[in-house]
Protein backbone atom coordinates (compact mmCIF):
# COMPACT_ATOMS: atom_id res chain seq x y z
CA UNK A 1 0.00 0.00 0.00
CA UNK A 2 2.63 2.34 1.02
CA UNK A 3 4.67 1.75 -2.19
CA UNK A 4 1.58 2.28 -4.35
CA UNK A 5 0.80 5.24 -2.76
CA UNK A 6 4.45 6.75 -3.37
CA UNK A 7 4.16 5.32 -7.05
CA UNK A 8 0.96 7.13 -7.76
CA UNK A 9 2.31 10.32 -6.19
CA UNK A 10 5.24 10.70 -8.56
CA UNK A 11 3.15 9.15 -11.55
CA UNK A 12 5.62 5.98 -11.31
CA UNK A 13 4.70 2.25 -12.30
CA UNK A 14 4.23 0.36 -9.25
CA UNK A 15 5.15 -3.07 -8.96
CA UNK A 16 7.01 -6.30 -8.13
CA UNK A 17 10.60 -7.07 -9.02
CA UNK A 18 11.02 -10.76 -10.04
CA UNK A 19 14.36 -11.16 -7.62
CA UNK A 20 12.94 -9.31 -4.37
CA UNK A 21 9.20 -9.18 -4.28
CA UNK A 22 9.09 -13.04 -3.30
CA UNK A 23 12.02 -13.09 -0.28
CA UNK A 24 10.90 -9.91 1.24
CA UNK A 25 7.16 -10.70 1.33
CA UNK A 26 8.54 -14.07 3.12
CA UNK A 27 10.97 -12.43 5.23
CA UNK A 28 8.00 -9.80 6.03
CA UNK A 29 5.54 -12.12 6.87
CA UNK A 30 7.59 -14.35 8.99
CA UNK A 31 8.78 -11.39 11.11
CA UNK A 32 6.01 -8.66 10.71
CA UNK A 33 3.78 -10.04 13.45
CA UNK A 34 6.38 -11.19 16.18
CA UNK A 35 7.08 -8.63 18.64
CA UNK A 36 10.10 -6.74 17.85
CA UNK A 37 11.92 -3.51 19.79
CA UNK A 38 12.29 -0.68 17.62
CA UNK A 39 16.33 -1.47 16.56
CA UNK A 40 14.91 -4.95 15.22
CA UNK A 41 12.03 -3.28 13.49
CA UNK A 42 14.26 -0.35 11.69
CA UNK A 43 16.56 -3.60 10.40
CA UNK A 44 13.35 -5.26 9.24
CA UNK A 45 12.62 -2.20 6.94
CA UNK A 46 16.58 -1.98 6.21
CA UNK A 47 16.88 -5.41 5.07
CA UNK A 48 13.63 -5.16 2.91
CA UNK A 49 14.83 -2.04 1.28
CA UNK A 50 18.29 -4.20 0.00
CA UNK A 51 16.49 -6.96 -1.48
CA UNK A 52 14.56 -4.05 -3.03
CA UNK A 53 10.94 -5.81 -3.39
CA UNK A 54 9.10 -2.89 -5.83
CA UNK A 55 10.32 -1.30 -8.87
CA UNK A 56 10.35 2.51 -7.52
CA UNK A 57 10.85 4.08 -4.27
CA UNK A 58 12.06 0.59 -1.90
CA UNK A 59 13.86 2.85 0.64
CA UNK A 60 11.29 5.69 0.65
CA UNK A 61 8.52 3.21 1.78
CA UNK A 62 10.28 1.55 4.31
CA UNK A 63 11.59 4.65 5.35
CA UNK A 64 8.03 5.78 5.35
CA UNK A 65 6.85 2.50 7.60
CA UNK A 66 9.20 3.09 10.38
CA UNK A 67 8.35 6.57 10.42
CA UNK A 68 4.90 5.83 10.77
CA UNK A 69 6.00 3.36 13.81
CA UNK A 70 8.35 5.84 15.33
CA UNK A 71 5.03 8.41 14.93
CA UNK A 72 3.64 6.02 17.52
CA UNK A 73 6.03 6.14 19.99
CA UNK A 74 5.37 8.48 23.64
CA UNK A 75 8.46 10.23 23.44
CA UNK A 76 9.34 13.84 23.15
CA UNK A 77 8.84 15.16 19.64
CA UNK A 78 12.34 16.28 19.49
CA UNK A 79 13.28 12.42 20.31
CA UNK A 80 10.71 11.52 17.53
CA UNK A 81 12.70 14.04 14.83
CA UNK A 82 16.35 12.96 15.71
CA UNK A 83 14.51 8.85 15.73
CA UNK A 84 13.18 9.61 12.48
CA UNK A 85 16.05 11.15 11.33
CA UNK A 86 18.51 8.52 12.28
CA UNK A 87 15.85 5.50 11.15
CA UNK A 88 15.47 6.77 8.12
CA UNK A 89 19.39 6.96 6.96
CA UNK A 90 20.02 3.83 8.61
CA UNK A 91 17.02 2.20 6.63
CA UNK A 92 18.38 3.63 3.69
CA UNK A 93 22.00 2.53 4.37
CA UNK A 94 23.61 6.22 4.52
CA UNK A 95 24.11 5.72 8.40
CA UNK A 96 27.34 6.43 9.99
CA UNK A 97 29.00 3.81 12.36
CA UNK A 98 28.06 6.30 14.70
CA UNK A 99 24.66 7.24 13.79
CA UNK A 100 23.57 3.50 14.07
CA UNK A 101 25.52 3.62 17.55
CA UNK A 102 23.48 6.35 18.79
CA UNK A 103 20.31 5.02 17.70
CA UNK A 104 20.77 1.77 19.17
CA UNK A 105 22.10 3.08 22.64
CA UNK A 106 19.02 5.34 22.26
CA UNK A 107 16.66 2.44 22.03
CA UNK A 108 18.59 0.42 24.78
CA UNK A 109 18.05 3.21 27.09
CA UNK A 110 15.02 3.77 26.54
CA UNK A 111 13.48 -0.09 26.21
CA UNK A 112 12.85 0.15 22.53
Amino acid sequence: MQNEALCAAKKATHGPTSDGYGVTMELWTREYGEEMTLAEAVELCRRSHQLAPFCYYNGNTFAAVIRDVIHQLKISEMERVVLRSLAGHIVAGVASEEEEKEFRRFCGEHGM
